[in-house]
């Protein structure tokens, strides 16, 4: 290694330092969903960064989606997807299909990635942790239409949560809960996350998602909100800047934030190690949004404010510093040697 490339990798290790000492000890709530969760490639790179925070002493709970998934065994299944106000029409062929692809194919195999990057884990059927109402019958322009097996979450176990991450593990939990007749409900990912976050009282809760974050032109990158505070979101809804999908995760954001999580953040789970980039740096890559109460500037108690002008010089390299020292943990894992 030239001395000038070490110096360059010793800087970025500088600059994460404050970030690290801040953050060490403290709960993240990551959900991590979308076209973001299609590809292995990305899929590893986002879970490489998960076995990061949980090596440095950051505790990661990690709140999955599936949506695709399900849509695409349903129509193998010969069941039309169908949806009401963003709503998954669930009726009991659908819940059965849903706790399927949910709790025994995506679930196992998130937890079995950590394991082979180096990082433990355990899988949660989020029957065991989140409870729920059944939606009652929603308007549509028909009529009064009962959406099936859908549920609002109400309640959070957090028991079994705490034991995993005072054990040193990252909990891997699907979206559905138990509703209270027993019933199985299929839930809103981001709300499940946004609930969870919550009941822990984590420092951050994390959107990883395939959009950016916040933009006021969905098709100009150059748009992106870098920060935004809760009491802003109604007008920005109001004026259609949030629509879509991108309601309920920033609802959930902003009602995470009202339960006393620190700060939350919207970010594009395709980008390469989107989750470090964003946490452990200045300018960061996505939307953080903040309570509506003045806080102090920057991201950390030595930082500078998030400006407007994309990663630092460091942040891309520190991204790559790390996938490769995680792969050589994990081989040398394999092969018996200590990292």
């Amino acid at each position: 290694m030239e001395l000038q490339d070490a110096h360059r990798r010793a800087a970025t290790l500088i600059e994460a330092l404050p970030y690290l000492q801040e953050f060490r000890g403290q709960t993240f709530v990551i959900k991590y969903g979308g076209s973001a969760m299609e590809s292995e490639e990305a899929v590893d790179r986002l879970l490489c960064d998960v076995v990061f925070l949980e090596a440095v002493g950051i505790n990661p709970v990690l709140v999955h989606g599936g949506g695709k998934a399900i849509s695409a065994r349903m129509r193998e299944a010969g069941l039309t997807a169908r949806f009401v106000h963003g709503l998954r029409v669930t009726d009991e062929a659908s819940m059965r299909i849903v706790e399927e692809v949910l709790d025994r194919e995506v679930n196992p195999r998130l937890v079995t990635t950590i394991g082979r990057l180096g990082g433990q884990a355990r899988g949660f059927s989020g029957r065991d942790v989140l409870r729920a109402t059944k939606l009652l019958p929603v308007e549509t322009e028909s009529g009064r239409e009962d959406i099936g097996f859908v549920g609002r979450v109400d309640g959070v176990e957090t028991g079994e949560l705490t034991k995993v991450l005072q054990e040193e593990r990252v909990p891997v939990v699907s979206p559905v809960a138990r509703g209270e007749d027993g019933h199985t409900l299929n839930v809103n990912a981001d709300e499940a996350a946004a609930a969870i976050a919550g009941a822990l009282q984590a420092a951050k809760l994390i959107f990883l998602s395939d959009v950016p974050g916040i933009m006021r032109d969905r098709n100009d990158a150059s748009s992106l909100v870098p920060t935004v505070r809760s009491d802003q979101v109604a007008v920005l809804i109001r004026q259609k800047v949030l629509e879509g999908g991108m309601i309920p995760k920033v609802t959930g954001a902003v009602e995470a934030l009202r339960r006393g999580v620190g700060k939350t953040h919207l970010v594009d789970g395709r980008l390469a190690h989107a989750l470090l980039l964003e946490i452990f740096t200045n300018e960061g890559v996505g939307t953080e949004i903040l309570a509506s109460s003045p806080l102090p500037a920057g991201r950390g108690g030595w930082c500078a404010g998030r400006g407007e002008g994309g990663v630092d010089r460091h942040g891309l390299e520190f991204g790559l510093a790390v996938e490769t020292r995680l792969a050589r943990r994990a081989a040398e894992s394999r092969t018996g040697r200590s990292a």
